[in-house]
This record gives C-alpha cells, sequence and structure tokens, in this order.
C-alpha cells in the first residue's frame, strides 16, 4: 500500500471511529463541541497499524534514531513505529516522556533505551490542540542532548500548536479541515 492510500485508509478510521459530537473539555482547559478521541484509533489494531506505517516513513525521512512522546497519546504510537522499524534495517528506540518522575525506582521522566547526546529523536502525539503538552515533553528530551527533527501528530486541533511547535519541524498528519471540522 503506497503512502497516500494509508492516510486515505487512516483518516476514514479518525472519521469514523475518533469523531465524537458533543461538549468536551480539553486538556488544554478548553471546551469544544466535538471531539477527537486519538485512543479509538492508536489502540484499534488497523488504526495503529496505519498510523504507524505513516510516521514511520516520515520518521525515517528525518533520519531519527527515535521516536517517543508524552504519555498517553504517544505510547502505542511509539511502540508500534519502533516494532515496524525492527523490519527495515535501521530499528528506532521507542521512549515515553511521563508528566513526572516516579518517586521510586528509578525515578526517570523518560522511560525506555536511553537516549543519547546528538540523538536525533521524532517527537509523536495522538491529538495536539495547543502543543504545551508536546513542548513539555520536546524540554526534557532536549534536557539529555538529543535533538528533535522532526513533531508529528494524527490531528491537529489548530489551535496554537502549528505556532508554538514551529522550530521542532511540525508535522500533522491531518487537520481539522481534513475531518471536515
Amino acid at each position: 500500500m503506497d503512502e497516500q492510500t494509508l492516510k486515505q485508509e487512516l483518516l476514514k478510521l479518525i472519521r469514523e471511529k475518533a469523531v465524537v459530537h458533543g461538549e468536551r473539555k480539553l486538556a488544554s482547559g478548553k471546551i469544544s463541541q466535538y471531539y477527537i478521541d486519538g485512543k479509538q484509533i492508536t489502540l484499534d489494531a488497523q488504526g495503529l497499524f496505519l498510523a504507524a506505517k505513516v510516521i514511520l516513513h516520515m520518521a525515517q525521512a528525518a533520519g531519527a534514531d527515535a521516536v517517543g512522546g508524552p504519555t498517553l497519546g504517544a505510547d502505542p504510537l511509539a511502540a508500534a513505529v519502533s516494532v515496524l522499524s525492527s523490519q527495515s534495517g535501521k530499528p528506532l528506540k521507542a521512549f515515553i516522556v511521563r508528566k513526572e518522575a516516579k518517586d521510586h525506582g528509578m525515578q526517570k521522566m523518560i522511560e525506555g533505551p536511553a537516549l543519547a547526546p546528538g540523538d536525533k529523536v521524532v517527537m509523536l502525539e495522538d491529538v495536539v490542540t495547543t502543543g504545551s503538552s508536546v513542548l513539555k515533553a520536546i524540554k526534557e528530551v532536549e534536557a539529555l542532548g538529543a535533538k528533535v527533527v522532526k513533531t508529528i501528530c494524527l490531528v491537529d486541533r489548530n489551535e496554537g500548536a502549528s505556532e508554538t511547535l514551529a522550530s521542532y519541524h511540525y508535522s500533522p498528519i491531518f487537520a481539522l479541515c481534513d475531518l471536515g471540522l
């Protein structure tokens, strides 16, 4: 399946399974008349497969060494992209950025194989509104000396993320207009 066909199939699934109409409060605190439930795609076998294929192509084009992002939106995406990359000749590390470090165990903010200074990282998220959650995760990655070479989300709600994440090569796969919202 070529990349355009993958995207068309993914968009169809997002429209069918992830768009919920009715007033909802967003992570940003804003109230919206619709909600995009990214987990309905990233925890669906076909949805996750399609998303991971599209993202893997984008991550490889960016020369990535690792993929990850803020928990919970990036978790399934990072794992799936990493699994698919294992068949590509250049496996990508997957990582998860916690909201806060645990007070026990290893007490890390970033879980997964260690990111090294200079690693090229692609940040992932399912749905982005303002970009603040992703930006916080980016700062944690940069604190380890890794370089963010691209930031990808499945759907951008077009409420400021493109400005917030502009210097991190922000590339949403879909925007609200693609969903007919």
